[in-house]
């Protein structure tokens, strides 16, 4: 389980590149890099990272589910993901 902190700065690393984004391509198409290294650091999409939707867990990260493949195969042993069953052959 991923700190609570952890998962707020990265929340807050979401909301400020989806703020900057407009800008950033418009400054990016103009070729304003002065402009653009003005822009804050967290506004930048490389660095975010994937986590967990459930327990913030930045490895292992199934992107199609949004979870982490601990709790992927909780939750598809469970039938909580439709569609997803345990293969046998």
């Amino acid at each position: 389980m991923a700190k609570e902190s952890t998962k707020a700065r990265e929340l807050k690393r979401q909301k400020m590149v989806a703020k900057y984004a407009a800008r950033k391509s418009a400054l990016k198409a103009a070729g304003d890099y002065i402009g653009l290294q003005k822009l804050p650091r967290d506004s930048s999409r490389v660095r975010l990272h994937n986590r967990c939707n459930l327990t913030g867990r930045p490895k292992g990260y199934m992107r199609q589910f949004g979870v982490s493949r601990i709790n992927f195969r909780e939750m598809a042993l469970k039938g909580l993901i439709p569609g997803v069953t345990k293969a046998s052959w």
